[in-house]
Order: structure tokens, then C-alpha cells, then sequence
């Protein structure tokens, strides 16, 4: 057994601990209290962090590893222009990945946890389209959920990968729980849409959904026109599976297909109406931010507001690195407070880095939150005030000192 101790403890799940200290024993917190308290209960070498706060590992609740190298494999490919429209980008991803090897893969998979960790990430909602690199997860020390992606307009081929989903829930995951993620309303034929929601209630897993993240996206789910029509389907060969004008929304469509169920959490959600955001509050449906994804795609931003008006469950995400410059969540709410000024107190946002995170992703019992039983996931971060300082101290000016996944510090982590 070890104990940490710092000038702070801030559990999150409760007010901060001047003197604060958590026990932990096989990877696991056992105790959580003052230092004085601690060393009288609980036997151990202590550590402290003088000047510091503990805080629990941070929740990057939407994120795309495999895509870490994307920025190198662009330049490689001699395609470093910035894309002018998300469907330009989407098409740009697509012609990128389909140079990349398996082995490229894995290196980009190896980085993204790497990157991870050094920013204080400790938890993933983690999308990932190619299946055979699920491994470098379940061996690596971060928790989280994994979602398979799924795409599909041809019939026999969504059989197929149907299958292949359902052998990957079987699979062995370490620290990380199953997810589906459908990966949107215009990748999915109406068929194999409401398939995925049938299959994700049998298997017993929630859903991570990409919705109306771009105004092409609503123009084609409205009347099949504008760019995913005419640039997106003939680029993938999907010119014979155009459906006719939907006259719907994102989230009525997904809604109808019955993807959007307690559990579900969609992502982006910036082209999203009053009437819509009614939807998601009755379906109880959690939203994950990704500002800056959204900012340098140029598609708009998320209505927060009108979700914090509702009482949707909001939590925040990096993407990947194709579409944002770093996957630090702390950079991510310094931007998320820029944006949206006034709207998420520091506390706000501290939560929706932890347990707002967690619980958006059903790791509520593992992760977000430093109490007894949960994973010893736990950042020490270099930041001072009073208690009621430290959330925005720390967002804003706090220096991530140390990171420790399941017990274990950065340094044993990731050998230098």
C-alpha cells in the first residue's frame, strides 16, 4: 500500500481536502482522507506533492487514437491544404487512410495513448473503425469504452460486419468496457441503422453516435442534396444507395431508427434545434462537446446552452488529431470557456473533464472520481488559492506534475 498526499485533494465527488491524501493497494483507491488520517489507518510509504493538487485522472470523452498520425501521414501523401468544406475534409480522411498500413496503425494507436497519458488522460470513449487493433487497448494502462465503428450501406456487407462486431464484443478488453458506435446519419442505410440499435439493446452496450455535426449533414438528411450527395457518395461508390428525401432532421432520423435510447451519447450535436435538443432530453441522451473540432472544421458551434437549459448530461472530447491540434482536455475547456463565456463555471467544466465524462460513458464505477474502490487514476497538478480557486487555477494555469494510471506514475508507464 502507498499513499499520496498534496495540499489539496479534490475528489471531485465532494468538496476539496486541505491535506488531503488517498490510499491505494493493487491499483485500486482504498482509502481517501486527510493525511493525518491516512497514515493512522492505512500502512505505507507516503509520498508527498507539496504546492499541489490531487485530482483524478481526466475523461476525454470522444476520441479517434488510430488517427494520431494523421497530421505526418498528410504531408506525406502532399496533402497539407486545409480542406475548405467537412465534406473536402472527409473526403481528405478518407483518400489519407486508405495509404496508411496496418503497422502505421498500430504506431499511430502506440502515440495516441502515449499523448494521452502525458496530458493527464486516464479514461477514453474511444471510436475505433479497424478491429484488429483493439489489443494495443486492452494492453495499454488507460480504462475506458471502446466503440466499433460502424458504416454501412450495402446489405451483404452490413451482415458481414454485424458478425464481426459481435465476435469483438466477446473479446477481451482489459480496462476498457464494449460500445457501438453507428457512425452516422448518412453512413448508415435505414436498415442497418435500426439493425445496430436492435443488436446494441441485445448486446447490452450504449452507443456513441457522430450527430449534426456539419450543415451538409442536414442538408442531406432534409432532401438528399448538397455536397455528401454530390461529392461524398460517388467518392465511396455509393451512388445507388442515394435514398430519397428524408425530410428530417439528425436526431428525428437516428430517433425513428431507435439509436437514441437511455445510454446513448451523441457527439457534436452543433446543428441541433430546440425541437431536436427535446428529443435527446426525452430519450435521455447524454451530448459530448468537441469545440474545437468543430471550430477548425468550420462547421459552427454546439447550442450548450440550450442542453445546460434541458439538463442533457454534457461531457467533453477531443476528436482526433485530423481535426484538432493537440488531445489535451485541458486545452479543450480553456477553449470550451473561451467560446461559450459565462456559460460552464471552472467547477462546471473540472466535472465534465472527470465524472461528467464517466458517467456520459457508463464508467461511472471505475473512473472520474477519487473515492474508495474506484481505479487509483489520479493526476497531481501544481496549482495554489483557495478551494474555491482551484478549479479555475487549475484549468487555467495548474502544471501537470505527475500522472498515475491504475497506481502506476507516467514514468513506469511509458519508459523513457
Amino acid at each position: 500500500m502507498r499513499i499520496y498526499a498534496a495540499s489539496y485533494l479534490l475528489p471531485v465527488e465532494g468538496p476539496p481536502i486541505a491535506g488531503g491524501a488517498l490510499a491505494v493497494e493493487e491499483g485500486e483507491i482504498v482509502a481517501v482522507g486527510s493525511l493525518e488520517l491516512l497514515k493512522a489507518v492505512c500502512p505505507g510509504e507516503v509520498t508527498e506533492f507539496p504546492g499541489c493538487v490531487i485530482m483524478p485522472g481526466l475523461v476525454n470523452a470522444h476520441s479517434h487514437l488510430e488517427l494520431t498520425h494523421f497530421p505526418a501521414w498528410k504531408m506525406r501523401h502532399g496533402m497539407e491544404y486545409a480542406p475548405r468544406t467537412f465534406v473536402d475534409w472527409l473526403i481528405q480522411v478518407i483518400k489519407i487512410k486508405r495509404g496508411v498500413s496496418d503497422e502505421e496503425f498500430r504506431h499511430s494507436v502506440h502515440e495516441g495513448i502515449r499523448i494521452s497519458l502525458e496530458s493527464g488522460t486516464t479514461t477514453l470513449g474511444e471510436v475505433l473503425s479497424r478491429r484488429e487493433l483493439f489489443p494495443l487497448y486492452a494492453e495499454s494502462p488507460l480504462a475506458g469504452r471502446l466503440s466499433f465503428e460502424a458504416i454501412g450501406q450495402d446489405p451483404q456487407r452490413c451482415q458481414g460486419l454485424l458478425a464481426e462486431l459481435e465476435r469483438s464484443m466477446e473479446q477481451p478488453m482489459g480496462g476498457f468496457l464494449s460500445g457501438l458506435s453507428p457512425h452516422s446519419p448518412y453512413t448508415l442505410s435505414r436498415e442497418f441503422g435500426r439493425e445496430l440499435g436492435v443488436r446494441a439493446q441485445q448486446w447490452g452496450v450504449p452507443c456513441a453516435i457522430h450527430c449534426a455535426e456539419s450543415a451538409e449533414e442536414g442538408a442531406f438528411l432534409c432532401d438528399t442534396s448538397g455536397p455528401l450527395a454530390q461529392l461524398f457518395y460517388p467518392h465511396v461508390h455509393w451512388e445507388q444507395y442515394l435514398p430519397p428525401p428524408r425530410r428530417s432532421s439528425s436526431v428525428r432520423y437516428l430517433d425513428e431508427l431507435g439509436l437514441l435510447t437511455p445510454g446513448t451519447a451523441a457527439v457534436h450535436c452543433v446543428h441541433v434545434t430546440p425541437a431536436d435538443a427535446e428529443i435527446l432530453s426525452e430519450r435521455e441522451v447524454s451530448v459530448i462537446l468537441c469545440p474545437r473540432s468543430n471550430d477548425r472544421l468550420n462547421v459552427g458551434k454546439a447550442p450548450a446552452d440550450l442542453f445546460k437549459k434541458l439538463g442533457i448530461p454534457l461531457a467533453l472530447g477531443t476528436d482526433s488529431l485530423a481535426s484538432n491540434d493537440s488531445l489535451s482536455l485541458f486545452d479543450e475547456a480553456r477553449f470550451a470557456a473561451s467560446l461559450w463565456p459565462g456559460l460552464f463555471p471552472p467547477e462546471e467544466l473540472l466535472y465534465m473533464m472527470t465524472l461528467g465524462g464517466a458517467r456520459v460513458l457508463g464508467l461511472e464505477e471505475l473512473s472520474g472520481s477519487l473515492i474508495p474502490g474506484k481505479r487509483a487514476d489520479f493526476l497531481v497538478v501544481e496549482a495554489s488559492g483557495t478551494p474555491e480557486q482551484l478549479p479555475e487555477r487549475i484549468i487555467h494555469e495548474g502544471k501537470l506534475r505527475e500522472v498515475f494510471a491504475q497506481g502506476g506514475s507516467l514514468s513506469d508507464l511509458i519508459p523513457s
